[in-house]
């Protein structure tokens, strides 16, 4: 037998089901004791809760008055300590400190300037170089040389990656097709 979820019972015993719901629950019970006695439950605290609801009195004016005190015992206390704190200097910028500020941003200035602006490394003329040129792509590698020219192309893409490959893209004036052409460098 599956019984009914707890919330369920909670909502039979207030009378807040559903008359699908509360006809299947109301079958359930009818062969369920255990069930049964929960419901009943249920409904014994639902009278009980009025009851309980009732605030206690609050003494809110003795209450009133222990802050008015703690606020201004602490307002005296303030005073006392603010008397002593007032000789104290402290020194957020010292010398020390505006020399490690200005080492820093030299730092950083010459970090940015070394990156921004690397130095060329400058192929050797045994190394193949692929280019893009403007009708194509050229190879060189020393005095040898391969070209793929593009013989009436206009808006021609040219792609480079970093393991050593170049590409072109355009649309073949006399076919319409589009064109691609890919130069692996090793």
């Amino acid at each position: 037998m599956r019984h009914p979820d707890e919330n369920i019972l909670a909502l039979h015993s207030s009378g807040d089901l559903g008359w699908f719901a509360g006809w299947r629950t109301e079958r359930h019970l009818a062969r369920c004791a255990r069930c049964r006695e929960e419901v009943s439950g249920f409904r014994e605290m639902r009278e009980a809760l009025p009851e309980m609801a009732g605030l206690p009195d609050v003494p809110w004016n003795r209450i009133a008055a222990e802050m008015r005190a703690n606020i201004r015992l602490g307002l005296a206390a303030g005073e006392c300590v603010g008397q002593f704190a007032e000789d104290v200097p402290s020194p957020l910028f010292g010398k020390a400190r505006a020399v490690l500020a200005v080492a820093a941003v030299f730092t950083l200035l010459v970090t940015g300037l070394v990156l921004e602006r690397p130095s060329p490394s400058g192929a050797t003329a045994r190394e193949p170089v692929a280019m893009a040129i403007d009708n194509g792509i050229e190879m060189r590698a020393g005095d040898q040389g391969f070209g793929l020219m593009h013989a009436g192309a206009r808006n021609v893409i040219t792609t480079v990656s970093a393991e050593g490959t170049m590409g072109a893209r355009y649309v073949d004036p006399q076919s319409g097709y589009v064109t691609m052409t890919k130069v692996y460098v090793e």
